[in-house]
């Protein structure tokens, strides 16, 4: 599909809002107006500047234009996406609950206004000006609330850990990360752990030198439970051994998936010191979990959920996935009744992210778009369920392609939230990271700016590239030598 923008520096951005009704187009910007389906063009006549939007998609054409004295570009672009957005909703007959705003970050952004613009007016910008529905604000507010009292906990040389396992029993249908099934890489995860357990140690030693205070340690992954219990032991074991924990608030183990959790492991990471811990269904439906590739079923994640608290945690997660293929507005809610009835201290809700398939270009954009609109009914009513149970909102992210533009939000009963959650998501202090695929963090405190060093993706290229990647390391000692020369 072709664009023509007269000015390229919105390219950016209304790319990304096409792809909330287009998520798998392929997008060309062309200089030729006439072979154009989408149009941005802007005006200027004296003072006057003149924007207008015009779409042509499904064999229908839809075209608004609006003048105005404004002249910060910021604005301008705004207002050509809003102008954009509209003509899309014209045609289509759908309305994100998201409006024009695409960031990964939405509860940041609130926070960021309402210090600006006050509660009122920040509300009112996100209304008015990004199109954001009622329910929406009402939940960014929530949240937001939730994420400062956890933000205002860290301070100046406040920093987390993350440890990163990419092994997964199999790969669902649905992932994205970068995760490696057990079957293709068995050989491999005793040299990887061996090489995890040096970086833990090496990163250890630059975090004792420069006195940072570990405020959160979080395994994930893949699904770490695909180690044993001596490999979950050996990878706590060193976190314990070399990080000084004096000052640590959480320390979380993705159990993940319900057919990798036993008790030898479970029993492992107990006795590694993790304070909270994931077990993840994704939905309870059996039909569901065989169409996305999971080998467990629903009767799994009860054992799992048993034996963890019969082996002393007592504070554990659940996650639920809307818009998963095959599920239905009523399974899902069946599911989250099933979750709550085990008593979980969190729950959070993601939102599937579409993968690329033929039948999500142009011509199956209305099958799309009426996907989004079963799940947003689902994610509402696990809020509504949620919170009517004393489970509250307290962090949230968004995806690229995520089905119906919605939102992944984390649900805790008070005094069981997870902080690493909140201070990844607001890039709120320093993340120091380990294993393949990991990506650690340098948060300046006084300007925010992120500088991030990057991992090799793959196992196999982090055992074979070990000790180049352990020198980039190096960098995090020079980062804050500068720090400390500039403050």
């Amino acid at each position: 599909m072709n664009i023509y923008l007269s000015e390229s520096q919105f390219k950016y951005e209304i790319e990304k809002l096409c792809r909330i009704f287009l998520p798998f187009e392929k997008f060309s910007f062309v200089a030729d107006e006439k072979s154009a389906q989408i149009l941005c063009i802007l005006k200027r006549t004296g003072r006057k500047v003149t924007l207008s939007a015009e779409l042509s998609l499904f064999s229908e054409h839809a075209a608004l234009k609006e003048s105005t004295e404004e002249t910060n570009l910021k604005e301008l672009e705004r207002r050509t996406a809003a102008l954009l957005y509209r003509c899309f909703e014209k045609i289509t007959g759908y309305r994100s609950p998201w409006g024009i705003l695409t960031g990964v970050r939405p509860a940041k952004l609130f926070a960021s206004q309402c210090k600006i613009l006050g509660d009122d007016g920040a509300r009112r910008y996100f209304r008015e000006r990004l199109l954001v529905s009622q329910s929406k604000i009402d939940l960014l507010n929530t949240t937001a609330n939730s994420e400062k009292a956890i933000i205002d906990l860290s301070k100046k040389r406040s920093v987390s850990v993350y440890i990163g396992i990419p092994f997964c029993p199999s790969r669902c249908s649905y992932c994205s990360f970068v995760s490696h099934s057990v079957e293709h890489a068995k050989k491999l995860i005793p040299k990887y752990v061996a090489l995890l357990c040096r970086e833990i140690e090496e990163t250890a030693e630059i975090a004792k030198k420069l006195d940072l205070q570990i405020e959160t340690v979080y395994i994930g992954g893949g699904t770490p439970t695909t180690l044993s219990g001596e490999q979950l032991s050996a990878v706590m074991g060193a976190v314990n051994a070399h990080f000084k924990l004096q000052n640590l608030r959480e320390f979380t183990v993705e159990a993940g998936r319900p057919d990798t959790v036993t008790e030898e492991r479970l029993l492992s990471i107990l006795q590694g010191g993790a304070t909270r811990i994931s077990i993840n269904p994704q939905t309870m439906n059996d039909r569901v979990l065989r169409a996305v590739g999971r080998r467990h079923a629903a009767k799994d994640t009860v054992k799992a959920m048993q034996l963890a608290r019969r082996l002393g945690f007592s504070n554990i997660n659940m996650d639920l996935i809307a818009g998963l293929p095959e599920d239905t507005i009523e399974s899902f809610q069946q599911s989250l009744e099933e979750v709550l009835k085990l008593s979980p201290e969190s729950v959070t809700v993601h939102t599937l992210c579409l993968k690329r398939s033929a039948k999500l270009s142009v011509d199956g954009c209305r099958e799309v778009l009426k996907q989004g609109e079963e799940a947003e009914k689902m994610v509402d009513h696990a809020k509504n369920t949620l919170i009517e149970a004393g489970i509250f909102p307290y962090y949230m992210y968004r995806q690229s392609k995520m089905v119906g533009n919605l939102e992944n939000v984390g649900y805790a009963k008070p005094g069981f939230e997870g902080l690493y959650n909140v201070y990844i998501m607001d890039e709120t202090h320093t993340i120091l990271a380990c294993g393949a695929s990991a990506v650690t963090k340098l948060k300046d405190p006084i300007s925010g700016a992120i500088e991030r060093i990057y991992n090799f993706k793959y196992p196999y290229e982090y055992c074979n590239r070990f000790e180049e990647q352990l020198k980039r390391k190096e960098r995090i000692e020079k980062f804050y030598a500068e720090l400390h020369g500039r403050y």
